[in-house]
């Protein structure tokens, strides 16, 4: 699609509409062919809008939203309380067909919520999962769920490690290589819910299931897509933006304790800012909400102006794949896995049952 729209949630996430409006007008900037429809309430925005030099008014208008959805409000109350909230508003802008895509840094359960009451699950999906690219020694590896399903039943991660391989297809990976996270690669290893999904995974022909894969295989790039509950997922990834600045700060530090080892880090500076740069959580800022009848991303709630950018980019990204179409297509070869749980003795073994 040559010119996508990108309802933005200009309420949301921790420094609300001040860091939001004024990243989304230099994603503006910067992409020609981007239109954006700024949601929330109008009388700030247009203040704000008013303070940037430059700003192209053909391609951005403002909705008025007068109602905010606070980060640590309960899903329920966002669901029947605020009608008129900048999220659910940005949200209907994508069912209306005025918007191809949202993007919100707001509270997550929330968003979550109101996307599947607002825009409905595709058919064969349950619950759409959060999926985003995480860099390793290869290509990036997409991961999902990264926290909107914190318990998982093994048909739901069935249904994730489809649409992760459509998606990692739909970036041009061929025969995309889809491992299931796990405390360990033997088939004993892992809870009944991992054992569960390996089974089902394991009569889908047409998907590259390669098995289990720990932590550090991720990192290898040893798989394109791996699956995970939320709980796990977004553990996992956090954990690694918080390593990945500790790694970075630490080598600077080394570099400024002596007048040595300063003479040394003024030949190595180029290669760590190219290292910080790789490993910028910032520029991977950005989950799309896969299994949606309709696009939606969402941004870390603390994310700076260049993460929220990201997170725009992101939007188009799918926009531009049309993600949920791609999704739609394929869905119904693949989401009808058989249950061979009773002919395994040591899943079931002790009384576990599939969940549902």
């Amino acid at each position: 699609m040559s010119a996508p729209i990108i309802a933005i949630d200009a309420m949301g996430g921790d420094f609300g509409p001040h860091c939001i409006v004024p990243a989304s007008l230099s994603c503006l900037a910067e992409s020609p062919s981007l239109h954006l429809v700024l949601v929330g309430q109008s009388s700030l925005l247009e203040q704000l809008v008013a303070q940037q030099s430059g700003v192209d008014r053909s391609r951005l208008k403002i909705v008025d939203a007068p109602e905010i959805i606070g980060m640590a409000e309960r899903p329920a109350q966002a669901l029947r309380g605020k009608p008129r909230s900048s999220m659910r508003i940005a949200l209907e802008q994508v069912r209306d067909g005025k918007a191809n895509a949202c993007v919100s840094a707001g509270n997550t359960g929330a968003l979550m919520a109101l996307a599947r009451q607002v825009l409905r699950t595709l058919p064969g999906i349950d619950r759409p999962a959060m999926v985003t690219a995480l860099p390793t020694q290869a290509d990036p590896c997409l991961l999902l769920d990264l926290g909107a399903n914190v318990d998982c039943p093994p048909e739901q991660l069935f249904q994730f490690a489809v649409m992760g391989a459509v998606a990692a297809e739909s970036l041009g990976r061929q025969q995309p290589r889809v491992a299931l996270l796990n405390v360990g690669t033997e088939e004993i290893k892992g809870n009944q819910q991992v054992k569960q999904a390996a089974l089902l995974l394991q009569q889908a022909a047409d998907l590259n299931y390669q098995g289990f894969i720990e932590g550090d295989g991720l990192y290898r790039g040893e798989a394109d897509v791996v699956v995970c509950d939320g709980f796990v997922g977004n553990i996992l990834l956090k954990s690694s933006e918080g390593l990945a600045g500790m790694l970075v700060a630490r080598v600077e530090a080394l570099f400024k304790r002596s007048l040595g080892a300063r003479i040394v880090g003024a030949v190595v500076l180029p290669l760590l800012r190219r290292l910080r740069a790789d490993l910028n959580p910032a520029q991977y800022n950005g989950a799309s909400f896969l299994g949606l009848q309709g696009i939606v991303v969402k941004s870390h709630g603390s994310a700076g102006a260049d993460g929220f950018k990201a997170a725009i980019r992101r939007a188009a990204q799918d926009v531009e794949h049309d993600l949920p179409e791609q999704l739609r297509s394929r869905l119904g070869h693949f989401l009808r896995p058989p249950h061979p749980y009773d002919d395994v003795d040591d899943v079931t073994a002790g009384g576990g049952q599939p969940s549902n």
